[in-house]
């Protein structure tokens, strides 16, 4: 008995090794926040290359080009170069109020919308594992907060003054309605992802995850909310609609390169190879279909596991994947994977090698994606180092896709501490801290 006892103190012991210590005080834990924020703000300021709300400014002229000079929105091209508007026209629809507004004005604004998306986002996929795990309430929102600035696709995301976040709050919204987080409310899952769908096309893969999960009437109130927005946009714009479904949807040299460095998905993967020849059609392709099989499988299966938030996260690495071009700053859809990931770890018993396997791997894939690694690849991507270097944020991705976990199942009894370290760890745990082992 009392060896077992030894044995279940030196467990919690480890524990309390491995996991790392906020400061005690209130005092300390806000001295924290504003050296890590510092440092944070000095590092963006300084570090990473500005975008100069390229794409905002793209938005802004072609906007005030159709209100102002009767233009078409497609029309419109940034003096200098060849990049003009790009999105649906119901995307256009929505930034109709950026003509009454500056230009200063506009970029204010948008910074102030992707701070509220941003802060929606982390909510949505931090504040249940802060509440499962502990985390201290604001905190540890104040510490992921500034790592989330440093992520690079967040990071561009502001810079280029972007709609990613804005898009995938919505799309988080819906999980978090349909994951019973907003009871009575459930009603109203399909319209983020409907907007969404209908402003940019990539999230309407989302709505075959609703029809995977059997959500008809999510599925279709998304469905119908983006086919009203394509609608309205059609009554508004007539002839850019008919231009964009008929002729710039196909074109993506509209948009940019294919062999851009900046294209992390599987046909830029294919582009690099082919440079400077066209990628193979056919292959790219059977390659889309082979994910969005795996998609499917994996997805069902975790909707069936009860973890909602994996079945999104799942679907937002596929469709960065098969989506024809995908930059660097539409990678904000990898946040949910990420979150599920760490969950995941922290669900496992302390000290357990689970536990520091997932940890590891969450803290080693966000590393990465804050490194700006695939840009020492920005001319030239030949050879098997360009090959495995400039597509590491695709076999990112793709390995998330293989291998994310899923919570809906108990933890393995192996990754438990037997019946008295439980109790050990269970009177030693400090109030909110880990969900008791039977919950998991």
């Amino acid at each position: 008995m009392r060896a077992g006892k030894q044995i279940g103190a030196s467990r919690v012991r480890g524990r309390d090794a491995f996991r790392p210590r906020a400061p005690r005080t209130e005092s300390g834990r806000r001295l924290m926040v504003l050296v890590l924020a510092t440092a944070v703000g000095v590092f963006l300021a300084t570090v990473p290359l500005h975008r100069d709300w390229f794409d905002l400014r793209v938005y802004y002229g072609a906007v005030g080009q159709w209100v102002h000079h009767g233009g078409g929105i497609y029309d419109y091209r940034v003096p200098g170069t060849t990049y003009g508007f790009t999105y649906p026209p119901f995307a256009a629809v929505t930034m109709l109020p950026m003509a009454l507004l500056g230009l200063r004005t506009a970029i204010a604004v948008g910074l102030l919308l992707n701070i509220a998306a941003a802060l929606a986002v982390l909510y949505v996929l931090a504040a249940p594992v802060l509440r499962r795990h502990g985390g201290h309430g604001w905190f540890g929102f104040a510490v992921l907060g500034c790592l989330l600035a440093l992520f690079e696709p967040v990071r561009d995301t502001f810079s280029f003054g972007q709609v990613n976040l804005l898009l995938l709050a919505l799309v988080l919204g819906d999980a978090w309605l349909l994951a019973g987080a907003a009871r009575g409310r459930a009603r109203w899952a399909g319209v983020g992802i409907g907007l969404a769908a209908a402003v940019k096309l990539t999230p309407a893969l989302f709505i075959g995850l609703l029809l995977l999960a059997r959500r008809p009437r999510a599925a279709a109130v998304a469905t119908g909310v983006a086919a009203g927005g394509t609608a309205l946009a059609a009554w508004a714009a007539p002839d850019a609609s008919r231009f964009y479904w008929t002729e710039a949807l196909r074109d993506t040299d509209r948009i940019g390169q294919l062999a851009y460095v900046s294209n992390q998905s599987l046909q830029g993967v294919l582009a690099r190879l082919a440079q400077p020849a066209e990628p193979d059609r056919v292959v790219w392709a059977s390659a889309v279909v082979a994910v969005l099989c795996l998609w499917a499988w994996r997805a069902s299966r975790a909707m069936r596991s009860g973890d909602t938030m994996a079945a999104f996260a799942l679907t937002g690495l596929a469709a960065c994947l098969v989506s024809p071009i995908t930059w660097v700053h539409h990678l904000v859809w990898l946040l949910p994977a990420l979150a599920v990931l760490a969950d995941a770890g922290l669900r496992h018993a302390p000290a357990t090698g689970a536990r520091r396997r997932l940890l590891a791997t969450a803290g080693t894939v966000y590393a990465v994606l804050c490194s700006s690694v695939v840009w020492l690849w920005y001319d030239d991507a030949s050879g098997v180092d360009g090959f495995l270097g400039s597509n590491t944020y695709v076999w990112i991705t793709l390995g998330l896709l293989l291998w994310l976990p899923m919570r809906g199942r108990a933890v393995a009894a192996a990754s438990v501490p037997d019946g008295r370290a439980l109790d050990d760890y269970r009177d030693r745990r400090a109030p909110g801290d880990c969900q008791d082992a039977r919950e998991r």
